[in-house]
């Protein structure tokens, strides 16, 4: 099955940033000194965590794919680096993270994703810039991005040589061209600080099978939209491309125990058909608590989420964009001969599609297989108090009952000739 036919993802955001709880960026946003950052590095002990539970949880809610931040900004890898005490052998946990959870995805089935940072705000050689804590010293320091982009290639060699086959390669980010708000240089970094070119070859050499995304300042396998849903399919020159809606649960990445804003489950339902409606796949995130485990919240949406997904998935899994326009209030999506209907809106009794007028011969609710009636008005009837008025040329009426079924989202299959 194919990166696109996976369509719904699993995106975690675990580090030493769950600790403090207040967003991944947390060193950044109360600009941490690294002896600031310390107590969380002494104090990370994820004693409960589980990967084959986080596993189960995303193949439970119909996700067939995982990925993993193996070091985000602030530097911290989950991993036993050899360029490196940075890391998670170190904490008083002590132990390697990315194994464990490479050998739960596969035991599950999932793909496997490693979402690595090009930023690192540890690293004595990476200089202080626009993104950087201690950026009120910006370009007032000496130091060699050379040694540091040496180091990131290091470290990308370590990832995709000691864990088998990984499907995809999550980098980020870069942002050449970034000011500060008074318009002032930025020193920011893009594909000649990271060695891009260099450094996707080897990717391509260690992993000839993986996906990369297009965070490197260089093209990649697949775009990666962030915090928002695409109008329309994404292109690039004008050519469609592979792309990817990286989303939250609520208004953090990381674990952020006092961020309220979570998305109910019929939004995130809607989030992921909406994507796959336009080409795309939808990769939602849960940032683990400190002790490793995912929130109550977050297990609770996901929960609902797959309960959806057990009984549609064949209108999102393997399906993709359709030609026919859908009705207001509505996306399609299509595999092969079946047309899904998705109703974001329950309407009153009828539901008119365009152009679908003798190219269906059976439609059901998709999540009890309970026949939807279906006729074609005469365009040249008049409305007339009980009598419904006809309708355009080549348009299929759908007759649905005054009750919306008790679904996140209701789903209409159209079999069409």
């Amino acid at each position: 099955m194919s990166f696109t036919d996976w369509r719904f993802g699993l995106f975690v955001h675990f580090g030493l940033y769950a600790l403090p709880a207040r967003h991944e960026w947390v060193k950044n946003r109360e600009r941490m000194t690294d002896e600031d950052y310390q107590v969380y590095f002494d104090h990370f002990d994820p004693d409960l965590y589980d990967p084959v539970a986080w596993a189960r949880t995303a193949r439970a809610a119909g996700m067939r794919y995982v990925v993993l931040t193996t070091k985000h900004h602030d530097g911290f890898c989950l991993w036993d680096s050899a360029v490196t005490d940075y890391t998670v052998a170190n904490t008083p946990y002590g132990k390697d993270l990315i194994g464990p959870f490479v050998d739960a995805c596969r035991a599950e089935g999932l793909g496997v994703g490693f979402y690595h940072s090009l930023i690192d705000w540890h690293h004595p050689e990476f200089p202080i810039d626009v993104n950087h804590p201690q950026r009120d010293q910006a370009g007032t320091d000496d130091r060699d991005i050379s040694v540091y982009a040496d180091y990131l290639h290091a470290q990308v060699r370590e990832l995709l040589t000691r864990y088998g086959p990984i499907d995809i390669l999550w980098f980020d980010f870069s942002y050449p061209d970034w000011k500060f708000d008074d318009g002032r240089p930025g020193f920011g970094k893009g594909k000649d600080d990271w060695r891009s070119e260099e450094l996707l070859a080897m990717v391509r050499e260690l992993q000839p099978g993986i996906l990369v995304n297009d965070r490197a300042d260089v093209p990649g396998d697949f775009t990666t939209p962030e915090q928002y849903q695409p109008a329309g399919p994404m292109t690039r020159d004008g050519k469609p491309v592979v792309w990817e809606a990286c989303q939250t649960l609520n208004g953090s990445w990381g674990y952020d125990r006092d961020n309220l804003d979570w998305k109910s489950p019929d939004l995130l339902v809607r989030m992921l058909i909406d994507s796959v409606s336009k080409g795309g796949n939808l990769l939602l995130n849960v940032g683990p608590t400190g002790r490793g485990e995912f929130d109550s919240r977050a297990v609770a949406t996901l929960d609902q989420i797959g309960r959806w997904f057990r009984q549609h998935e064949r209108s999102v899994r393997g399906a993709g964009p359709s030609e026919f326009v859908p009705p207001t209030d509505c996306r399609y999506t299509q595999r092969g001969n079946r047309l899904y209907l998705h109703l974001f809106a329950w309407p009153m009794q009828h539901v008119h599609l365009p152009g679908l007028a003798g190219k269906v011969r059976y439609a059901q609710l998709l999540h009890d297989a309970s026949e939807i009636l279906r006729t074609v008005e005469d365009p040249n009837r008049a409305a007339q108090n009980t009598t419904m008025g006809g309708q355009p040329e080549g348009t299929l009426t759908l007759h649905l009952p005054i009750q919306r079924p008790d679904v996140a989202v209701p789903v209409i299959e159209l079999f069409l000739d």
